[in-house]
Parts: C-alpha cells; structure tokens; sequence
C-alpha cells in the first residue's frame, strides 16, 4: 500500500503536490505556534522535515536500498537489476542499476522498477554505497536537506559553514570570520609584531577566534606570550589579575577576540590600574559597538587598530532611508522598535491606551510623519546600516540567478548538477547551482562571486581610533585588508597616519628579542618561545647576510667574511712577494750579498798571482766563490710567487749548489792535507798530488746530491699548494715539497757532508799553512751547521711565508759565513796588508807554525 502511494504522488500533478505541501506547512506552524502568514520552510527547516517533493524521493531511496539489501518483499528486490556494462568500465563500480524502457512517457516513467533506478542513479557515490540503512538514511536526508533547505546569509560569518562537505549548498554575501583571522596575522607581519597577546572573550566566538588566531599567528612564526579568558561575568578579582598580566609583560600589542559586553569592564579595569602603551588590535564586532562610546576609557583605547567592513554607497540608499515613513500601525516590529528608540515615542497600540499614555508626561506618540533628516548623524553610525550591502547583495543574487535559470538553453547545460525549468516547475536545486556561478558587480561598484567555499570575498577597512587633549574623539581609516588578493598584497596601510598610544608617530616595537644584525644568529632560549633569542655572532668563516638569521652560513674555501661578518669576501693571497718589506730585504741582501762574491772573486783573478792567492789553490777558490755567488742568487727563487717551473727549482737547485759548495770546501780541506803530508819523505800521498784529486772528490760527492734530487723529482716532485686552512682569511700559496722524506734526505745528506768537512778540517787545522786554511774551513763549517741545525726547528715551527723567509734568511747566512770565513781575510791581506802578500812572508809563516803549532779552535 506504501509502495502504491509513493508510485501515485511520484511525478504527479504540480498542484497535488503543492496541496500536499500546504498541509504540510500548516501541520508545522501549528505545531511551531506560529501564524498563518508566517514563512513556512524556515519553520521546515527548523523540524528537519524535508518538504513533499524530497520526502516522496527519500521513501522511494530507501526503499530501494532496503531492496538491495534484501530486507523487503522479493518482488521489490525482482524489479531491481544492477547495471553491468557489455564492457569493463568504471561506471561497473559505481553501485548503478539498470533503467528499463518504458512504453509510456507519463505513466511508464512513474512506474517504481522505471523511477527507482533513475533517482537512485542520481545520487552521489557515497550515499550509495553506504554501509547500514542507518548510515543511509542520515546520508540521504542531508543531501535532500541541503537541497531543499539551500541558503544565501548575508550576516553568518562562523567557519564551519564553509565546509563544502558539511554544507554544501550555504552561501553566503559576507565574508568567513577566517578572513579577519588572516588579516589581523598579516597586520602582526607587516610591523613585524612578533610578540603578542591576546584576550578573548568567554564564549564560543572568542574562544574559537582566539584558537584560530593562535595557530594563524604561530604559523607565520609571531609567539603569543599570553592567552586571557575574559570572564562573562564581572569578577573584579579575575579582572584585575588580567590587568596585572598586562603590565608585567612586555607585550606592546594585544588583540581582543571579544565582544563589547567583555571588553568594557577589562578596559575599565586597565584604566584603572593606569596601563598605558599598549596597542590593541580589534575584529569588526568593535566597529560598530558601545566601546568607543565610553569616554573614561579613550586614553586606554587611544591609538587602537580595527577592522571594519567596507561599505560601498549604494546609490540611493541614502535617500531611501532617510524617506521611509511607517505605516500605521506598523507590523515591521524591527522598524517600530527603531523609531521608538530614535524619536523617543510610543505607537499607540492595543496594549498601550490613551489615557495609559497621558498618565506619563515624558511619554509621546509616533505618528509615523517623524523625519528621519532631522536626526544627527551620529545615529545612523551608532545604528549603522553595515549589513545593508550584503542584504542587497544577497538579493541581487537570488535575482541574477533566476534570471540565469529562466533564460537558459537545454544546448548550454554542461553539468549534471545543472538544469533549465520554467517558472512554473522550478526547484531549489536547480536555482542553486545557478546562483553559485553568478559573477557582477552591483551598483555600488563591488564585484559579486562566490569562492569555492561559498564565501564572497570581502574588503575590510583598517581603522585607528584616535582621541586628543580637547576631549574630542575620530576614528580615521588608514588602510584595507582584500581577503582575495595575494599574501603579500592584502595589507594596504599608511603608519603616517595612525595616531598611537603614546601619541607619536614612531611604529611601536613588540618583540620579545631585539633582531640580530647581520652576522649574528639567533639561539632559542631554552624552554622560552622560538621568538625569545639571543644572538650569538657567528663562528670564524661564518657569515649572516639577513637579520634574525637562524643559522650562519659558512664561506666557501677561497673567501672568508668581513670583519661584520655580513658578507663573504676573496681571501687575500699570502706569499713571500718581492713588494713587501720582508721579501724585499731578502732580495736586496741576496744581490748585496752575491755582489760582494763578484767582487771578491774579480779580487782573487785580478791578484791571481800573488803569494796568497796561489798558496790556497786559486781554482778551488774560484769554484767556490762561483758556487757561493749561485747560492746567494738561488734564494731569489724562494722569493715571488709560486709557479710550478720555480717550485720544481728552488729545492733542487739549492740542495745541488749547497752541495757542490761544501765539496768544493771539502776538496781544499784535502788538498792542503795532501799537499803537506808528500813533503814526508817516502809518502804514499804523492800520487794524489795534482788537479785531478779535487775534480774527483767534488764530482764524486756532488754525485750523491744528483741521485737523491733526480729520484725525487721523478717520483714526488715540489709543486705550488694553496693552503686555506693555516691562517683565517688568507690564502697561504707555497711550494709543497711533494715528498717529506726526500727533503729530509737532500739536507741530511747536505749536513753529512758538512759535518765529514768539518772533523777533516779539524784534523788538519795544526798543519803549517801560512794562512792555514783548514781553520778557516773549521771555522766556517761551525757556522755553516749551526745555521742549520738552526733552521730545522725555526722552519717547522713557522707557517706561510715565514717558512719561506727563514729557509732564505739561511741559505744567505750559511752562504754569508763560507764568504767571510774563509775569504775575506785573505782580501784584507791582499788589499789593506800587501806588505805581507810576499814568498818571505808565506815561507816564515810556515816555518813558525811548523814549530809552534798553535791550534786555532773552531
């Protein structure tokens, strides 16, 4: 019988339904007490009864669930038949059924096995699928909620609405609260107001606008030092605890998530208490309250920062308003409400009588001709009219979209959502996915969309509450806030105009930390907000190029940063150069010093044949003099900067030239042992007498020097090494020795020389040679080692080019003390003592040195 009369109502007449409907909406007024005239779906709505059209829909779904799942008759399960297509699709999954064809339009369409299949088709996925008739039926009587039940607000501003999922079909003309969420965050990051508080009211708006606000503000970054619940109800104790909060904490800027029945006594109480400099920022709902209307507390509310919606003009409206004129008597309780309130006079009505009224004096009547023109302005800003262009949007929208459904083609409809009716067979759902594509701008200048939330985009206006010493009072727009435009354009402010609290023009600071400079870091202090820091300057090679930096960037190998550590800049390059006092004074001493060798080698040619010079075998002594004058210019290699030709050289070079010389030095030590010891009768030495004895032990002990410096540069040769690591900010450029052990091996070998020179030398010190030569090599090879053994420690101690110089400093003073030791004396007899540069003098000489044989000690 059920099934019967669902059949019968589906698809019938416009006008048994409307009947039906009319019963419908009478059983609710009269079970709501309301009046005959009053609108019906609210009331619907409110009982959660879904009008006759969807009812008659949900009872033929459910059934067909019920079906499905086999809990009705069989023959209700026979008419049913899952759709299966003739080749794998995805519509194989999507729970459809199959629509038989029907002979007849009208009837035929009605029949339950044809309308079922159809209605259930059209329902979204989720709904068929639904997991227990319970769920199903929660499903589907949302869905045919919102259809039937779709809503345009032009004052409901709570998030939850525009949850596409919960409220699919809710739009609304004026702005989610979220948007003001967003722009007081961004109004916080445009003056980099990092540290912040917050008082919200205690109800659901200040406790849900608070939580929002918190997360909004934690996710650009800014630390909220304090979250105060101001309690609805006046507790002086909470109050002034509050109070105290606020002035211990260094927070400079507090936002009021409340309303004005919770802000005026915690203003009152700030007052009070005398909590000056604090700049307060306010949501839309102060813009048009009493707050601003109570004079004792403007000194604490001076300089505050609001937002308001924008309120274009709309033409007209003005005049509009400023005309209306009540009927009488009116049954617009809101206008009646207004006009007792703004003429100060009561409608005569049924309850209120002539003789009640003129028991009261102070009482007068509203006649209806009451002006509004003669009221001050003050009224209309203290009433406002800021709902009066989301109404009228609201209605332009119902109206735009009408107009799309009533003019459109079949050939246009691109949506299954979507769907052409006439005038006289419209509904709900067709209306509405009209109304969510309307896009115009209204008379006012305002564009009119809706988002994909079903939001209308707003523009907020950013007000600054301002009070001066004469006791007077504005509030001055200083900026906007377009909820729709990018994130870094949404703010639009002038600070030249805002007034803050402590009357300058200065933007207050509100940080918990002051910023780090570039090269400093910040270090979060330890269980305080990431916004509580202190900065640390960066480590050595370390950069920071931005203020409040989180970490220090390091600098590649080849910079290093400034002394600000701001910015990383080249490393000055660092080799003993030519152009600086030290490597210039080497080089000076090197050509000086190798010069005075020229010198006294042109000194021993040009007196070639003088005793002295022939008695201490002069062509030893040009060899060495040749030898010493190339031990001085070798040091010039060490000296400039490295290239790869002179670092293969400097080693060797000097190694091979240091050795020749001590060969040569060991040679005239043999010679003169060699020399004295044939005048033995019988001596075995005399075949050793001649040049060649010299050639071989210079050739024979050079030749070890060649081995050692050919192996080395064959297997591990010296090359040019920048070193940045040595010293911070430079770039030390040397010659690598390529291998440690060859140039131990080179100078050992160089020092097992000297020291074999030396113990010859020492031993044939007490021959009789006039001017005994053996002493001056003794003498010589003494300065020669110490310098060196010297050198070994000052060279590993030192680092860049001062491991240069000293390797320098002792190639010219090991070279210096040959050159002197055993050749100037011999010039300072040929040049300043001549009288003694004589056979007579070289033979007594001997011959008193045979007898004595004074020992000269090194």
């Amino acid at each position: 019988m059920l099934l019967l009369l669902i059949v019968v109502l589906f698809g019938g007449s416009q006008g048994a339904l409307s009947r039906l409907q009319l019963v419908q909406n009478a059983a609710g007024k009269f079970l709501e007490g309301k009046r005959k005239f009053d609108h019906a779906m609210p009331i619907l709505a409110a009982l959660h009864w879904l009008p006759v059209f969807y009812r008659i829909r949900f009872k033929i779904l459910l059934l067909v669930f019920k079906a499905l799942k086999g809990l009705t008759p069989i023959y209700l399960s026979e008419m049913l038949h899952p759709y299966f297509p003739a080749r794998a699709l995805r519509s194989e999954d999507l729970s459809l059924l199959e629509v038989p064809r029907s002979r007849l339009k009208t009837r035929g369409d009605r029949a339950f096995a044809v309308a079922a299949p159809k209605l259930w088709n059209e329902l979204p996925l989720y709904i068929r699928q639904s997991s227990s008739v319970a769920v199903f039926k929660s499903n589907l009587k949302t869905y045919f909620y919102d259809l039937a039940f779709s809503n345009i607000s032009y004052g409901s501003m709570l998030p939850i609405l525009g949850d596409k999922q919960l409220f699919p079909s809710f739009l609304r003309t004026t702005s989610n609260v979220t948007a003001q969420v967003i722009g007081i965050s961004q109004l916080m990051k445009h003056f980099a107001w990092t540290w912040i508080g917050i008082l919200a009211g205690d109800n659901d708006l200040g406790r849900e606008g608070s939580q929002d606000l918190l997360w909004e503000l934690t996710k650009q970054g800014s630390c909220v030092a304090f979250v105060e619940i101001v309690p609805a109800y006046n507790s002086k104790s909470r109050l002034r605890q509050i109070a105290e909060k606020i002035r211990s904490s260094l927070v400079k800027v507090i936002i009021v998530y409340a309303t004005q029945l919770y802000i005026i006594p915690i203003m009152e109480e700030i007052t009070l208490q005398n909590i000056s400099n604090k700049v307060w920022v306010a949501p839309s709902y102060w813009a048009y309250s009493l707050v601003f209307h109570v004079k004792d507390i403007w000194k604490t509310l001076n300089g505050t920062l609001l937002f308001s919606k924008n309120n274009p003009e709309i033409p007209g409206f003005q005049d509009f308003v400023l005309n209306i004129i009540p009927s009488l008597p009116t049954n617009d309780i809101f206008l009646a409400l207004f006009w007792e309130t703004v003429f100060q006079c009561k409608w005569l009505t049924e309850n209120i009588t002539i003789v009640s009224v003129q028991k009261n004096d102070t009482t007068a009547f509203c006649t209806g001709t009451e002006s509004l023109k003669t009221l001050h302005m003050s009224v209309y800003q203290s009433y406002s009219f800021q709902e009066a262009i989301s109404t009228y949007n609201a209605v332009y929208v119902v109206a735009h979209g009408l107009h799309s459904l009533l003019s459109c083609d079949f050939k246009d409809v691109t949506s299954q959502n979507e769907s052409c009716a006439g005038a006289a067979n419209l509904q709900p759902w067709q209306l509405l996915s009209f109304i969510k594509d309307v896009n115009f701008t209204n008379t006012a200048g305002q564009a009119v969309y809706f988002d994909m939330n079903g939001d209308m985009p707003n523009q907020y206006d950013i007000q600054n509450f301002q009070c001066f010493v004469n006791g007077t009072s504005k509030t001055v727009k200083v900026g906007i806030f377009k909820s729709w435009a990018p994130a870094d354009e949404q703010i639009q402010i002038d600070p030249r105009a805002i007034l803050w609290s402590d009357g300058a023009a200065k933007v207050p600071q509100s940080v918990c930390s002051e910023s780090c400079g570039q090269g400093y870091r910040k270090s979060a202090r330890k269980g305080q907000p990431i916004c509580c820091f202190d900065c640390i300057e960066c480590s050595e090679g370390e950069i920071s190029n931005q203020t409040d930096s989180n970490d220090c960037i390091k600098c590649p190998d080849d910079e290093w940063p400034i002394s600000e550590q701001s910015k990383c800049v080249p490393k000055n390059i660092e080799f003993l150069s030519y152009k600086e006092p030290l490597g210039a004074s080497l080089a000076v001493t090197s050509v000086c010093s190798s010069v005075i060798t020229v010198s006294v080698l042109c000194i021993f040619i040009k007196f070639r044949d003088t005793p002295v010079i022939k008695a201490n075998n002069r062509k030893l002594s040009y060899l060495l003099l040749l030898s010493l004058f190339l031990c001085f210019l070798c040091s010039l290699l060490f000296i400039g900067y490295p290239e790869t030709v002179t670092c293969l050289m400097q080693q060797v070079v000097f190694g091979f030239i240091f050795t020749f010389s001590v060969s040569c030095i060991m040679a005239k030590t043999i010679t003169v042992i060699v020399a004295f010891n044939t005048t033995k009768p019988n001596s075995s030495m005399k075949k050793w007498v001649g040049t060649k004895t010299p050639g071989l032990v210079i050739i024979l002990c050079s030749m070890g020097q060649i081995i050692i410096c050919t192996t080395w540069l064959s297997m591990h040769p010296p090359f040019p090494n920048e070193n940045m690591n040595i010293k911070p900010g430079k770039i030390i450029i040397v010659c690598q020795e390529g291998s440690s052990v060859a140039f131990a091996c080179m100078l050992g070998y160089m020092g097992f020389l000297a020291m074999l020179c030396l113990a010859i030398a020492f031993l044939a010190k007490k021959l009789p040679d006039t001017f005994n030569e053996a002493q001056m090599i003794t003498t010589s090879m003494c300065i020669f080692l110490s310098v060196w053994m010297s050198f070994i420690p000052a060279y590993l101690s030192t680092q860049g080019k001062y491991m240069v110089a000293v390797e320098v400093f002792a190639i010219l003073a090991s070279s210096a003390g040959l050159l002197f030791s055993i050749f100037i004396p011999k010039c300072y007899i040929v040049l300043l003592r001549p009288q003694k540069n004589t056979r007579k003098d070289v033979n007594l000489s001997a011959y008193g040195k045979q007898q004595n044989h004074c020992a000269h000690p090194c």
